[in-house]
């Protein structure tokens, strides 16, 4: 009799883009929670109908600035089930599946697929319009960093919707950057998924 013994590896990655400009704003690794991520993997395979990647959401509490400009951040949540956000400010439904989507065609999960590779790739597409969100600053020169739409945290959260939890299963905390009504921003979070 054999037996297998497969080992999983993940990592995540975001790109975050000026759709204006073409300028890539942030292009980094993030950090995965493992323990909500392994439980969203099993739902999603025994297809329970939750576990999977329903939301983007948005922060602005993972950094401090000093008076001199020094910026201190904050490690990842990715300890404890209801880990969340420093000081989430926004979320955007991305599963294209869900009526909450607004935008399923700027809005959306894909799966990427090689064939005779033992990876596959998860990748979360999520726009935000110069008109969202409602009450941002008109430019991107914003002299108080507390306000709600200077982003420095990211993640991806699933939905359970019989008991409205949601779990994180990535968070990216990044340099300050600030959504306004004078700039779209496309925002590419990534997981992939290897065996071994």
């Amino acid at each position: 009799m054999s037996k297998d013994n497969i080992e999983t590896r993940c990592f995540g990655h975001v790109k975050v883009t000026d759709l204006d400009t073409g300028e890539v704003i942030l292009d980094d690794y993030n950090a995965l929670h493992p323990e909500n991520l392994s439980e969203a993997l099993a739902l999603s395979v025994a297809n329970s109908g939750y576990g999977h990647i329903h939301e983007m959401v948005f922060g602005n509490g993972a950094s401090t600035i000093s008076g001199t400009g020094a910026v201190t951040y904050f490690p990842p949540n990715s300890i404890g089930v209801n880990a969340q956000l420093y000081n989430q400010t926004y979320s955007k439904v991305v599963d294209s599946k869900s009526p909450a989507n607004t935008d399923p065609a700027k809005n959306f999960l894909s799966v990427v697929h090689v064939q005779n590779k033992t990876y596959t790739d998860i990748l979360a597409t999520c726009v935000l319009e110069r008109g969202e969100p409602s009450g941002q600053d008109s430019f991107d020169d914003a002299q108080d960093m507390e306000t709600p739409f200077i982003f420095d945290e990211l993640g991806l959260k699933t939905y359970d919707a019989n008991s409205s939890q949601k779990r994180l299963l990535g968070h990216i905390v990044f340099n300050p950057v600030q959504k306004s009504l004078n700039r779209a921003l496309k925002f590419e979070y990534a997981f992939r998924i290897y065996l071994t």
